[in-house]
């Protein structure tokens, strides 16, 4: 049986905004990037709770092509994840998906694609967002001393992970919701149900597709 912890932050840290922030009629976007193998509710979470307390105007929710990750996570093709983050994402018209990832194909490396980003929309002031479980990944990431001057790094906390990195970073108190993809595909290898952990147009995916099943 597994057990699932949600711990609820008592006092919310919101983050104060100066008139600098909303000067130069710059947008303030967030972007969560990720493999997204599958998407589940924690995403939703995660960036609902960070457009609220940092004021942002969009959520783009940006499914790579090809990890660069050492770590083997047993990903399934882009256009299927591809599917699921839109399934995941269509009632709320604070979420849309960036694709530029999975149309560039190939490697995906974050500083290629903000670059594009901020090539096509000079507007956008990005708020990048991060698990806790990443930030101690920071150093390892392809032209990071480019890429923290040109995104706002937000760091969302997860158990077990320090909240410092020797990079400029925010962090977001949000409620802690130890949901993960890792713990998602385990339990369909395992047959066992992932209702509520997934939204419902995913999991109808996941089965009709028989995905996550070998």
């Amino acid at each position: 049986m597994w057990n699932l912890t949600v711990q609820t932050v008592r006092e919310p840290q919101v983050l104060p905004m100066t008139e600098n922030d909303f000067g130069g009629h710059r947008r303030r976007i967030g972007i969560l990037g990720g493999t997204f193998n599958p998407p589940h509710l924690g995403h939703l979470i995660i960036a609902e709770q960070v457009a609220d307390q940092l004021g942002l105007e969009r959520v783009f929710f940006m499914p790579d092509d090809t990890p660069p990750h050492v770590d083997h996570k047993d990903s399934i093709a882009a256009s299927d994840r591809k599917q699921m983050v839109a399934l995941s994402i269509e009632n709320n018209p604070l979420f849309e998906m960036e694709k530029c990832e999975i149309e560039r194909g190939g490697i995906s490396y974050t500083y290629d694609s903000i670059k594009f980003l901020k090539e096509r929309h000079p507007d956008y002031e990005i708020y990048f967002i991060i698990g806790g479980d990443m930030v101690a990944y920071l150093p390892k990431w392809h032209k990071i001393d480019q890429l923290v001057k040109m995104v706002h790094f937000v760091g969302v906390a997860r158990h077990g992970y320090p909240k410092t990195s020797q990079y400029p970073l925010m962090w977001v108190d949000i409620p802690l919701i130890e949901i993960s993809s890792t713990l998602i595909r385990q339990k369909l290898s395992q047959h066992c149900s992932i209702r509520y952990l997934v939204p419902p147009a995913v999991e109808k995916y996941i089965k009709e597709r028989g995905l996550y099943n070998d």
